[in-house]
């Protein structure tokens, strides 16, 4: 059996084991001890920050994602590319009208016969006419518009004079003749004409009929006009209307359609080609 004094003997303390370490009780310090222990760790007292003496830089003129540069590059190939697609579809649009044209291969059937005023003949007591057959013996450029039309037509109509100047510096034998067709009878009157085509080349001829008249030749060039057949003379209208020069050889036969994208060089050099070839 134990005795009382087994119990009564002081307890000696071991260290213990947690593995691989061996944690010792800690020693009981005092406030001096835990002083001195934690003086050389304790942090300094911080400082207050010195403003810098570098310059402030300059804020970028910065708007999200974009610069001035940036955006300025932006506007201009979305200008080209909308000018560029543009240009096409006028393409694409000339070409399919062309094939409208043509039903089948070879020369399309353009062209026929017609009787309408002559506006820009010398004035005389009787109404000058002028027919299919006064664009024999010659080469013809016939436009078809309106006088009142705001940009378009006047800058076929001054392409086509450039054409006839060029082609008469080069050639001036050769027999040229511009021709206008007003697609526009109700306000087209023949002095409105003959005042219109002093603008252009002097030699143009202006043309203008009845509603029924206009809308047989237009049919026999197939030309689409959108003047109604009740039109107001004094109304303010624009007249829809396909954009092409024809050019008729001296037997009166279509030729070529030049449609608005082209070019004054482009226009020559082609009826310079058909010239050469209709000779031989």
């Amino acid at each position: 059996m134990l005795s009382l004094n087994h119990f009564l003997r002081p307890i000696t303390t071991r260290p213990f084991s947690t593995g691989r370490c061996l944690v010792r009780p800690q020693k009981h310090l005092s406030g001096a001890q835990l002083w001195k222990r934690h003086a050389g760790t304790s942090p300094e007292p911080s400082q207050p920050s010195r403003p810098s003496s570098e310059p402030s830089r300059p804020q970028r003129n910065v708007i999200g994602a974009f610069t001035p540069t940036s955006a300025a590059i932006f506007v201009v190939v979305g200008v080209g590319l909308f000018w560029y697609f543009r240009n096409e579809k006028a393409k694409l649009q000339e070409q399919r009208e062309k094939e409208r044209m043509s039903k089948s291969y070879g020369r399309p059937h353009v062209g026929g016969p017609f009787s309408l005023v002559n506006c820009t003949a010398a004035p005389s007591s009787s109404e000058q006419r002028f027919t299919h057959e006064d664009l024999l013996r010659r080469w013809s450029l016939v436009y078809f518009g309106f006088t009142n039309c705001p940009d378009i037509c006047p800058a076929e109509l001054d392409k086509v004079t450039a054409v006839v100047n060029e082609l008469r510096q080069s050639n001036p034998d050769l027999p040229v003749q511009p021709v206008f067709i007003s697609v526009d009878p109700a306000r087209d009157t023949p002095s409105t004409i003959r005042t219109y085509l002093t603008d252009f080349h002097p030699s143009f001829v202006g043309l203008v009929g009845s509603f029924e008249q206009t809308k047989s030749v237009c049919k026999a060039y197939r030309v689409y006009f959108s003047t109604p057949p009740d039109a107001d003379p004094k109304g303010d209208y624009l007249v829809d209307h396909s954009i092409f020069v024809y050019l008729m050889d001296p037997e009166g036969r279509f030729v070529e359609a030049f449609g608005q994208t082209a070019e004054k060089e482009e226009m020559v050099d082609k009826i310079k080609q058909f010239v050469v070839e209709w000779s031989r």
